[in-house]
């Protein structure tokens, strides 16, 4: 019987080979994901090419700092210019063995690993320098293993690019330390108002505690608690014979010297007026990030004693009329030569009244007005010996009715030559004399004087009805004291970049507002206001003249003037149209205010 052969059944190999293609497409996919991932971590080079957000400095005209314009306060500053002792305090208390790694501390990482797991919780990092340099600049602050992993080799990268001292200059810049500041030397100036150069060894040891907890260890905040992490710096300090345990002890010993912030609310009002000159030439963003260092016109001695009498002005009213809220204040003074802004304030308290009542408010001047009308009919040929009569008068205005503008008191003094009526503030004689003039004249010389703000196209001009600002009105006596050179308010002087650039800022050029003789006989009538009229409150101030302003129910007070070299101007008031109290005149409320700053600024 013949048997049947069958054929031996082979092993079909389409399914291994669909198996190891599949294997080496993984393996291919992976190895590109991650060399893909290698080669897109962040550009170390970066790094060398420092450039991080740097704040806008307002300087005074001293050069001294009286604001910063930043989202990151920081002021970057070359490892030179750090006193030696600073960099090291860091490093005793961050990195204790940063000159002898090479971007990772295994020793470091390792206890931290161990007291975490004794701690049973996250207690401790084991994070050097070189780590958090990288964490801050170049990658995201997510937290995965990934990242770790990608920390560490960038952290290796800038050991390998860098040097230590390169590396320390750029922890010092970038590192958070609290209050809004970035970097040893804002953070010098938050808590301390100084430069990081000038730091003693208590205050570089309080600073080198901050970067662990920032808002736990800040002195502003929490004193105890930086004064325990002061004391941990300095110890180990001294253990790693930083400094010698005499002088750690000497520097714990001297306490917590903290300063009040240097951006004080004294100059916010000013800051803001600049921030806004500022925003015309420049970008918001620009203001943020640029590094700019804006040189103004203000002094910070004056500035400061411009804050106090208006302070102390406006306690003074409200202490007479304590059933009334309290009022606010403003006061401007300019250098009457070149229109340039000394001092600026806008408010009683800037940090619950930010609103600069200097700038952004138009109140209405009274008899503060009345120079201008005056200065317009000389200019307009009414002969200095004209006699106005100051007796009572009527107008009709409109609808069958009649005006009659009262003189205060309602006294009246009957004929009074052209300097008298302004010296005692006949509101009558003004009246009179605005019908003689015209209200074109008074309006076109307002705008050569400065005057921006509408003004309403009737007789009440003569009476300060119209509303001005407080800087406006200041800059238009500046003119009369400048014998008739009129110069627009400046703030600003200059504005450099962080590379050195410097951008002049356009100073307002002079412009001839009135005629010298015209300039000269309101100085002079002013002088007499001060002496023997309305403004004597205003009188021990040396060449003092000006003008007082009260309009109705006592709502606004004013004194605008000058004295050698400097014109000031005063408003006292509420935000809302309400009384000052009775006999709460321009005399008693705001010439006091002008004098006391006087006093001292013409000094």
């Amino acid at each position: 019987m013949e048997h049947t052969r069958t054929p031996r059944r082979v092993l079909d190999q389409r399914p291994l080979i669909t198996l190891l293609l599949i294997v080496a497409g993984v393996v291919t996919v992976c190895i590109g994901t991650v060399l893909a991932w290698f080669l897109g971590l962040p550009d170390i080079r970066t790094v060398a090419d420092y450039r991080p957000q740097v704040a806008t400095l307002v300087l005074d005209r001293r050069g001294r700092p009286i604001d910063a314009i930043a989202h990151q306060f920081r002021i970057v500053i070359p490892y030179s210019e750090m006193p030696a002792l600073l960099p090291r305090a860091f490093v005793a208390a961050e990195d204790s063995r940063f000159w002898e790694h090479t971007g990772l501390d295994g020793w470091s990482i390792a206890r931290a690993a161990i007291n975490n797991l004794l701690a049973g919780r996250r207690s401790q990092g084991g994070s050097t320098i070189t780590q958090q340099i990288t964490r801050g600049l170049l990658l995201t602050p997510e937290k995965s293993y990934l990242r770790k992993l990608a920390e560490a080799i960038l952290a290796h990268r800038i050991e390998r690019m860098l040097t230590k001292e390169e590396i320390l200059y750029l922890y010092l810049n970038e590192i958070y330390l609290g209050e809004g500041a970035y970097g040893v030397e804002a953070a010098a100036r938050t808590y301390f108002n100084k430069h990081a150069r000038d730091l003693d060894l208590g205050e570089i040891a309080l600073l080198a505690g901050l970067p662990q907890s920032p808002s736990n260890y800040s002195p502003l905040r929490n004193p105890e608690a930086a004064r325990a992490r002061q004391r941990y710096v300095l110890n180990r300090m001294a253990e790693d014979n930083i400094v010698t345990a005499e002088a750690a002890r000497a520097a714990w010993d001297q306490g917590l010297r903290t300063s009040a912030n240097w951006r004080r609310a004294v100059h916010g009002y000013f800051s803001l007026y600049v921030r806004s000159q500022l925003l015309t030439r420049f970008t918001e963003e620009e203001l943020f990030r640029k590094g700019l260092r804006v040189a103004t016109t203000v002094d910070s001695v004056l500035q400061l004693a411009a804050a106090r009498a208006v302070q102390e002005g406006v306690a003074r009213v409200h202490e007479r009329h304590p059933q009334e809220p309290p009022p606010q204040g403003a006061l401007v003074a300019l250098d009457t030569a070149s229109g340039r802004i000394l001092a600026m304030i806008g408010g009683a308290d800037f940090q619950s009244a930010p609103f600069n009542r200097a700038v952004q408010a138009n109140r209405q001047p009274g008899s503060a007005f009345k120079p201008l009308v005056y200065a317009a009919a000389l200019e307009g040929g009414v002969p200095p010996a004209t006699v106005l009569q100051d007796t009572p008068l009527a107008l009709p205005s409109g609808g069958g009715r009649l005006w009659r503008p009262t003189n205060f008191r309602g006294e009246y003094r009957g004929a009074l030559s052209l300097a008298e009526a302004l010296v005692h503030s006949s509101n009558v004689a003004a009246v009179r004399l605005l019908r003689q003039t015209g209200l074109d004249p008074v309006v076109r010389l307002s705008g050569r004087l400065g005057i921006t703000a509408p003004l309403q196209p009737d007789l009440t001009l003569a009476l300060g009805a119209s509303p001005v600002s407080v800087l406006e009105l200041t800059a238009a006596y500046a003119a009369f004291a400048n014998r008739g050179l009129f110069h627009k308010p400046v703030g600003i002087t200059r504005v450099q970049d962080r590379d050195g650039r410097i951008t002049p800022w356009p100073q307002a050029p002079a412009e001839r507002a009135l005629a010298p003789a015209t300039a000269d006989w309101l100085q002079a009538t002013l002088t007499q206001v001060v002496r023997r009229g309305t403004g004597k409150n205003a009188a021990g101030v040396r060449g003092a003249s000006g003008k007082t302003g009260t309009t109705d129910n006592n709502i606004d007070a004013w004194f605008v003037g000058s004295a050698p070299g400097l014109t000031t101007g005063v408003w006292i008031g509420h935000d809302r149209s309400a009384s000052l109290g009775a006999g709460e005149t321009g005399g008693r409320a705001a010439a006091p205010v002008w004098q006391q700053f006087m006093q001292l600024a013409v000094r």
